[in-house]
């Protein structure tokens, strides 16, 4: 057994590509390894800003030799056939072998692969990883045709077991492989020759290079903590950061320094980003004065001054971007004083999508939109809408232009300075929630109802102009969106109908494209989506002529250069954008939210087929009624008695389905306890005369667990009548009677949910 060190020496790897690289040179190498017969007991990979490494511990010397024997053709079939299999086998004809077989002689050959050396095995492996190795960006440097995320200037190649270390004969592009590295660039920058993993990590160390990136961000973080702890301060968590510049170091000195008190009345979202996008530092928070008054920068060196020169300029640097920041913010404050009515004129020439639209004709709906969800959620409608108006202005703040990721938290700065209620004033701050899994859903009535109108007017948008998701590819985030509705709904336990919502979400929309394209409503009463240019009296006649069918689609196109409605009503020449009804965009948008919605149940433990057969029930367009039959019928199919049941349930719905489509008829009425013959079949009629109100009850009073035990009790009379009765007997008095009781317990069963559906 032999261990392999590997190191892959070059020019700064960006910080965000070296953990996707750490784990690429594992696995390409390794998986390499195996796939050529070597095995080894285990692996670790490493980076710093300047190297990537890999260590194979209890590395087999040599692979093993191998025997395959392939079956071939007939020896009679035709000479083609014969020169494709010695091809494939890479033998000739006087290797094979004729072996007598149940459809006469075949050709057998037999191939054998002897073993081979460890060190040749890596040197193709290592040739291969790093020619095809999966960079998102690369770089060719000098004459040579290799492409590397940096010019790559050393490698490590080396095999050591008890007998010593022995360096792997490889060259790459001029690169020849050898057993010597480079510490630190400043402090340690001579070469050394290494004997191994361990005596690698242990020169590197006095050479002032951690080499694991782990060790690096603990190292940060402890240090970084001591320092605030001394001032009396704590460092804002920022993981992100962390990892970040743990990849720009290889021997990181944290230092602190204090922020000017001039910039200390900046808003400490701004100072924060500031300090974090344009230069990589760690903000520290006066606990006592609730201000960002400090930060920590991350100095890749050890200095005779303590950092005190580094320091020194990092601050002259603060400064300046803190200037900046000063100079946007007092700008914004006075727009914002004076009612952002230049951000809301601005708007309107800010595109949101072509076909939907500006940021200014959406606000305009998401704010409609907004007044109708308020009652529901127990918000002002008038405030509501005076939110959704205001959230999105600070898009043409300086500040959001300069950072954006401060979008929302500066619309609640500039909202409160222009006097607007507090619950108004964090609506703009909250709308974009949740952002992702992790983040946190706004619970402020006024916030769910612009956030749940924003989502939702985004989703029916995109839908109605046929702009969904495909694959991987979301460009729109519109599964984000979706799984934002489906947390506010969740999270605030909303009972209201979203098939409603998207509804009026269309309907604001018509009626924003139609006045975008200066159209008019139609005044007829068979159409209730649908607009007519104003001069168009010639197609007026015709659109009171027409049929048209309010759930097709309809376009938006040209009739001799003007805009006009419906595509039933005219002969469009040129089309400026299809439209999909009101009907086809809320049927296949509330499909796309129960998809995202069992993804979301499933990560939580409930089975897809339990979700499926919940949606197939009416009112499934209400989530939080959806999730809570869920979670107690899955609660009950943990059960003996619920698997049990579910198997009574389905084996009472495939004899009926047979039934009826054999009898062409459908039995669902008339089942009567005298025709019963059997105690079985009388002890199910009291059981399901007791089980269906109760069931009913439960189920009018949403108490799902109750309906759960309800039909539970069903498991027991339904097991003994199958066990006793045959429902399809000759008597077709008798037949029809037990068809129609299991009509009964089909019946029961679709009260809760669709059993068919579920699985096992």
């Amino acid at each position: 057994m032999a261990d392999l060190l590997i190191e892959l020496f070059s020019e700064e790897i960006p910080a965000r590509m070296q953990a996707r690289a750490r784990e690429d040179l594992k696995k390409l190498v390794t998986d390499g390894l195996v796939e050529a017969g070597l095995t080894y007991t285990g692996a670790g990979a490493f980076s710093t800003p300047r190297r990537l490494t890999l260590t194979v511990q209890g590395l087999t010397a040599h692979s093993p030799t191998t025997r395959e024997e392939r079956k071939g053709p007939r020896t009679d079939a035709p000479d083609a056939a014969l020169e494709g299999f010695l091809r494939s086998t890479g033998l000739t004809k006087d290797q094979l072998e004729a072996r007598d077989d149940k459809k006469g002689q075949v050709w057998f050959a037999v191939i054998q692969r002897p073993g081979r050396p460890a060190a040749e095995i890596i040197a193709e492996v290592l040739d291969r990883t790093i020619r095809n190795f999966p960079w998102p960006k690369s770089m060719r440097w000098g004459a040579g045709s290799l492409r590397w995320v940096r010019p790559l200037h050393a490698i490590i190649c080396l095999l050591s077991d008890e007998a010593g270390a022995t360096i792997v004969p490889f060259e790459i592009e001029g690169i020849v492989a050898g057993n010597t590295t480079r510490g630190h660039r400043f402090m340690a920058p001579d070469a050394f020759a290494v004997t191994g993993f361990d005596d690698y990590a242990a020169k590197l160390r006095r050479a002032r290079v951690m080499l694991d990136a782990d060790e690096r961000e603990a190292a940060i973080r402890q240090e970084a903590a001591n320092l605030a702890f001394a001032r009396g301060w704590e460092i804002m968590p920022d993981d992100a950061l962390l990892s970040e510049v743990a990849g720009l170091v290889e021997w990181p000195v944290p230092l602190m320094g204090a922020i000017e008190e001039r910039f200390l009345s900046l808003p400490p979202e701004v100072l924060q980003t500031s300090m974090r996008e344009h230069q990589k530092f760690f903000s520290a928070r006066n606990p006592k004065t609730g201000r960002i008054e400090g930060f920590v920068t991350v100095a890749n060196i050890d200095t005779p001054d303590q950092g005190e020169t580094i320091l020194k300029g990092n601050q002259r640097v603060l400064a300046a971007r803190l200037s900046d920041a000063a100079f946007f913010w007092e700008n914004d404050l006075r727009e914002a004083r004076a009612g952002m009515k230049d951000w809301a004129e601005g708007l309107k020439s800010v595109t949101f999508q072509s076909k939907l639209g500006s940021q200014a004709d959406r606000i305009t709906r998401i704010a409609a939109l907004a007044g109708e969800i308020a009652p529901l959620v127990g918000a002002d409608p008038d405030q509501a809408a005076r939110a959704a108006k205001l959230a999105k202005l600070d898009l043409r703040s300086a500040m959001v232009g300069e950072f954006p990721e401060l979008q929302g938290t500066m619309g609640r700065y500039y909202a409160l300075e222009a006097g607007e209620p507090q619950a108004v004033a964090d609506a703009a701050r909250d709308h974009y929630s949740p952002l992702g899994p992790s983040d946190a859903v706004p619970t402020a009535p006024v916030s769910v109802a612009v956030a749940l109108a924003d989502k939702i007017d985004t989703l029916t948008g995109f839908w109605a102009i046929d702009e969904k998701p495909t694959g991987s590819k979301d460009p729109f985030a519109l599964r984000r969106a979706a799984l934002g509705v489906i947390r506010l709904v969740l999270g605030n336990e909303l009972r209201t109908s979203l098939e409603v919502h998207i509804a009026q979400s269309h309907q604001f929309l018509a009626r924003s494209i139609a006045n975008t394209r200066e159209l008019r409503p139609l005044d007829h009463p068979n159409y209730n989506v649908g607009y007519q240019i104003n001069d168009a009296t010639e197609y007026s006649e015709h659109h009171r002529e027409a049929e048209y069918d309010p759930n097709q689609d309809y376009l938006l196109g040209e009739y001799e250069g003007r805009p006009v409605g419906p595509s039933v009503s005219f002969p469009a020449r040129e089309h400026v954008g299809v439209f999909s009804g009101q009907r086809k965009t809320t049927t296949d948008l509330l499909a796309f939210l129960h998809d995202r919605l069992k993804v979301y149940l499933r990560d939580q433990g409930i089975r897809h087929d339990i979700i499926d057969a919940v949606l197939a029930q009416p009112g499934n367009d209400d989530l939080v009624q959806v999730v809570n039959r869920a979670t107690a019928l899955n609660d009950m199919l943990k059960t003996e008695d619920g698997q049990n049941l579910t198997q009574g349930l389905k084996r009472a719905g495939n004899i009926l389905a047979q039934a009826e489509d054999k009898d062409g008829v459908e039995y669902s009425f008339g089942a009567d306890e005298k025709f019963a013959e059997t105690d079985a079949e009388r002890a199910l009629f009291k059981a399901l005369d007791t089980a269906e109100p109760a069931i009913r009850k439960a189920m009018a009073a949403e108490d799902f667990p109750a309906a759960m035990t309800a039909i539970a009790a069903l498991r027991a009379p339904i097991d003994a009548f199958f066990e006793a009765v045959q429902v399809n007997t000759d008597n077709q008095i008798i037949r029809r009677n037990r068809l129609n009781l299991l009509s009964r317990i089909r019946e029961a069963g679709r009260q809760i949910a669709d059993f068919t559906r579920i699985e096992g």
